[in-house]
């Protein structure tokens, strides 16, 4: 069981939302529109808010049915270390030639199972910052340093420590996005202000 959950909790990662729901829906291969991303954002963006919707909560609910397999099998094996593989199922997921996400929604699914009201910082941080900047890349780094701030003032070095390194994997997914946000070219969202790109 120590070996198993950890496969199981990647195999639940790797499930690519964006994929399945681009070409079952919308007979549309994600992967070549947009960022080619399968996340969420790059959801919203190729095929509609309703679509990004199921993506997102998609890749949500995968990091929190993972990070619930030790109560589901009433093991002692940490919630998150257990969902941290899914975070890197959904990086690298084995059903998607090992090209994913950026593990944003995914991660906060981890975080959801662990810690409700963390959850409830971490989408107020992101939701505010989106508001602020309109960039969904920056809003989701900046959620992750405050998380790991926040993680900070508690005692749990569990906690910290697979909240550091998830933000690391936030981070580094994002380096593309930082450079076009450093040269003006990454794209807002438009639903918050009302005009098009």
């Amino acid at each position: 069981m120590n070996y198993l959950l950890p496969i199981l909790a990647y195999i639940l990662g790797s499930i690519p939302f964006g994929l399945v729901v681009g070409k079952l829906g919308y007979g549309i291969d994600i992967r070549e529109h947009g960022s080619g991303n399968l996340g969420g954002t790059n959801s919203f963006r190729t095929l509609g808010v309703k679509a990004g919707i199921i993506v997102t909560l998609g890749d949500i609910l995968k990091g929190t049915l993972a990070a619930s397999l030790p109560l589901l099998f009433d093991t002692n094996q940490n919630i998150l270390f257990i969902g941290l593989f899914a975070v890197i199922g959904h990086i690298f997921p084995v059903f998607a030639k090992f090209k994913g996400g950026k593990a944003v929604a995914t991660s906060a699914g981890v975080i959801l199972c662990y810690e409700p009201l963390l959850f409830a910082f971490v989408l107020l941080c992101f939701f505010i910052c989106l508001y602020i900047t309109k960039y969904v890349s920056l809003s989701s780094m900046v959620t992750g340093v405050l998380t790991f701030v926040y993680t900070l003032f508690k005692q749990d070095y569990m906690l910290i420590m697979i909240i550091g390194l998830i933000v690391a994997f936030v981070i580094y997914r994002h380096r593309a996005n930082i450079t076009r946000i450093l040269n003006k070219t990454e794209p807002k969202v438009t639903f918050l202000s009302g005009k098009k790109k």
